[in-house]
């Protein structure tokens, strides 16, 4: 049996550490600018301006495709429901599938994507256009901090904006639902009604909005370090962008296991 190179294994070995120790940089990278956002979001000057700016991007032009998300994620999920449940004649309790799967996750989570899809590209590719260009070199020499006139309003928009936006996708989702579940399938609409509101607490709504809160700093966060070192030209900026997509998405759904199991 021949057996392997050394050097081969080496090189894999190597591989795994370089990746390991990329992670860990990057990991130490977006801890430090949330120190630095933290510390500039309760110094002076605020940038109120740019926060109302970046809440109409982030939240505003972020509403039609939450909404339309919503909608169809819980006329979706009545219509798996019910046609699962008639089989054992549990119908009665799709409302409450339906509204205790969009309040904890299903609104949240899809709201954070479709952000970080929306959202947190446009603000690695805004700032890594930035980047490369070196306007945020010339902020410096201006004695401007760019975490804080940049980063900061982007954060605060995001964290804030978010939770209201999972309100409404979570008010369109449960109607959605109400919609096929009623007029569709046929379920009796009072006993729809009635399961909803005797089984949905209002923890699970208030769970749902934390979680959104957590995402819109993940997101912002993350994709404004995207762009902050963004290297390269317009091709480096492309990368950039990729990444804070993939990298955002990617922890919304590890960030939202965990904090399910803390919560729940």
């Amino acid at each position: 049996m021949t057996e392997r190179p050394p050097g081969r294994v080496t090189a894999a070995v190597e591989g795994i550490g370089e990746r390991v120790y990329g992670m860990v940089q990057e990991l130490g990278a977006v801890s430090t600018l949330l120190f630095r956002v933290v510390a500039g979001a309760v110094r002076r000057p605020f940038e109120f301006g740019n926060i109302i700016k970046q809440m109409e991007e982030v939240g505003v032009r972020s509403i039609p495709v939450v909404l339309v998300t919503a909608t169809f994620t819980g006329m979706v999920l009545a219509l798996q429901s019910f046609s699962g449940f008639e089989r054992f004649g549990a119908t009665s309790l799709v409302g409450t599938v339906v509204a205790l799967s969009i309040t904890r996750e299903l609104g949240p989570v899809f709201a954070g994507l479709m952000v970080s899809g929306r959202v947190g590209a446009s603000m690695a590719a805004e700032l890594g256009t930035m980047k490369v260009t070196e306007q945020i070199d010339a902020l410096v020499t201006l004695a401007t901090d760019p975490v804080k006139y940049l980063v900061v309003p982007r954060v605060i928009a995001a964290t804030f904006v978010l939770p209201v936006l999972v309100v409404f996708a979570d008010f369109v989702g449960i109607l959605g639902g109400y919609f096929v579940a009623v007029h569709v399938m046929g379920a009796n609409p009072h006993v729809y009604v009635a399961k909803t509101y005797q089984y949905l607490e209002f923890r699970d709504i208030y769970t749902g909005l934390v979680k959104a809160a957590v995402f819109g700093s993940l997101i912002s966060l993350i994709s404004c370090h995207q762009g902050f070192v963004a290297r390269g030209g317009a091709e480096g900026v492309g990368r950039a962008t990729t990444r804070a997509v993939v990298t955002s998405s990617m922890m919304v759904l590890v960030s939202d296991y965990f904090m399910t199991s803390l919560m729940f």
